[in-house]
This record gives C-alpha cells, structure tokens and sequence, in this order.
C-alpha cells in the first residue's frame, strides 16, 4: 500500500476516493487527510476535482499520506482506490498500482470479473441501517481505516469530532464503527 524512498525511511500512501457530486467524496478525503496530518502526526495532502454540477457529477479526492514532506501533491497510480459510485470506477480502476486495494460500495459499484484485490461493503444498505444513507461515506471511510491502518480509528474519530456539526458527530462515528467493524470481520491487515 506504500512505498519507500531509496533509504528505506519514507513511507507514503496515496489514496483515491471516487463517486459523484453529493456522496461526500471531498468530505472522506479532508477527513482522511485532518486524521493523519493533525491526530496521527504524518504529513498529508488533499487534491480535489469534481464537476460544476453540485450534484450529481463526477468527483474524487485525493488524499497522499506520509512520514515526510509530501513533494507532489496528486495522486497518478493510487495504492488505494474506494469508489461509491459506478462511474468513478469505471474511470478509476485502472489508475492503481499492482497490488493496490480496491474498495466499493457493492451497492452502487460493479467490478470487472477479473479485477484483483476488490473489497466490497455494502455502505448505502449499512448507512440506511444507521438511519440515514448520507453516511455511505463514513461508512466507506471506516473500511479504509479498518482495512489499511493508514490511519488510526481514533484519529479518524477525533477528525470527525473537531470538523463535523454537533447534531451529525454521534452518526458519524457509528458509521466509522460500522466501517471499521466490517473490515476487522472481512480480515483486514
């Protein structure tokens, strides 16, 4: 999931975060981002693009990850990819490294057949069990965190708690749990 500089002691990540305009692709990766920079201690850096449209068009976040001043600041071949939407994989999955892992929200996204290393989490069908589909993200982020340990459970917490409206913090947080409980079962590394 990272890789080392020449003498071994860098260790970087970069992470792509795919969907469409309303899922909160941004929002996952500025959360992903606060984690490691501010409660994790690391260096990070956080690219977005997405469409004019508010809703509805393409969006994705890049979030890059390291023990040292990070010097390019965009993702071209990420070692994580999590996509929430059937579109951004179809214009993501081949922008990854050898041996990268592929997230999806299996209710939205449909992988290629010979695709490798996918983990699938059902996050808009956990997020409506939580109350509220708006939480697909979270739910999504949580895997991340529980599947690559690129960031700690409680970084993301606190992320979440320090950045989050009062009145959204409690789902929020259950919905990371939810994410994080399902990559733990899933056998995560």
């Amino acid at each position: 999931m990272s890789k080392k500089n020449g003498n071994g002691a860098n260790t970087i990540s970069e992470i792509r975060i795919g969907g469409v305009g309303g899922q909160g692709i941004v929002l996952a990766g500025r959360l992903l981002g606060i984690a490691a920079a501010l409660y994790d201690g690391k260096e990070a850096v956080c690219t977005q693009s997405y469409g004019p449209e508010a809703r509805g068009g393409a969006s994705r976040s890049d979030v890059i990850i390291s023990d040292q001043p990070v010097d390019y600041p965009y993702v071209i071949k990420a070692d994580v990819l999590a996509v929430l939407f059937q579109e951004a994989y179809v214009r993501f999955h081949t922008r990854v490294k050898p041996g990268a892992i592929l997230i999806i929200n299996s209710d939205l996204v449909q992988p290629l057949d010979d695709q490798e290393n996918v983990h699938s989490i059902p996050a808009t069908q956990i997020a409506d069990g939580l109350g509220n589909r708006m939480v697909a993200n979270i739910v999504i982020l949580g895997y991340l965190v529980g599947m690559t340990g690129v960031v700690s459970r409680e970084s993301m917490e606190q992320a979440i708690r320090e950045t989050m409206k009062q009145q959204h913090i409690d789902l929020d947080i259950k919905a990371l749990d939810a994410g994080v409980s399902r990559a733990q079962s899933d056998g995560s590394s």
